[in-house]
């Protein structure tokens, strides 16, 4: 799982979250991600690359591993280096790459797409969109060959990676980049971090994606 520096994270939210918010959104999207994801059955160990301090020593805390980002050469870079670490450890492991912006991400979808991606060599999940990915995993002895990024969709299908399609699935779909995007995740259920961080009383984000005037659903 990537994660950029918080303080240069989330970007594209500015016009739904102000730039003193932004950074523990992004902190608190990864900590509901990590969380759904180690709750999953299906999932041995989440290794966060990143080189920020703060989400490293949160992360960990959690129970995810934390490796820096040595290569610093984007986003590819950083998952390659990820399953470097992995399979440094556990040569014969299966691994996934996943968005760290999933806080709605509940752990049986997350089983389901691991279940399905186990079928093929390597296998991906396309985003909410239809464009990007935000998961991408490959069989035991086969490289990950991430190409994520825009259109990765069509990337990973030239790339001979098997197209997920399940339905009912949202929550793994549904990462974050935008106010929209918020909005949909606060509407599906959000973790217990994100919802602390958006409930009332807390610093909410501007009114183009603003929550509800009850408390967002924590993810179930």
């Amino acid at each position: 799982m990537p994660l950029k520096p918080l303080s240069r994270a989330k970007s594209r939210l500015a016009d739904a979250a102000s730039d003193g918010l932004r950074p523990g959104l992004a902190l608190a999207f990864a900590q509901d991600t990590v969380s759904a994801a180690l709750a999953c059955p299906g999932v041995r160990d989440v290794v966060v690359v990143t080189d920020d301090p703060l989400a490293a020593a949160e992360l960990s805390a959690l129970g995810a591993s934390t490796v820096p980002d040595s290569p610093g050469n984007g986003l590819n870079a950083a998952l390659m280096h990820g399953v470097a670490a992995v399979r440094s450890r556990r040569p014969e492991a299966a691994v996934a790459a996943l968005n760290a912006d999933l806080p709605a991400l509940r752990p049986a979808e997350l089983q389901r797409v691991l279940s399905a991606a186990a079928n093929f060599p390597r296998a991906f999940l396309a985003d909410a969109t239809g464009i990007g990915t935000t998961l991408l995993a490959a069989a035991p002895k086969r490289e990950l060959n991430p190409a994520f990024g825009g259109p990765s969709r069509a990337r990973h299908r030239a790339t001979g990676a098997h197209d997920i399609l399940l339905a009912d699935v949202i929550s793994v779909r549904q990462d974050v980049d935008t106010g929209l995007d918020l909005r949909a995740a606060l509407e599906l259920g959000v973790g217990p971090h994100t919802a602390a961080l958006l409930r009332p009383g807390g610093p909410p984000p501007s009114a183009p994606c603003a929550p509800p005037t009850s408390s967002p659903t924590p993810r179930g």
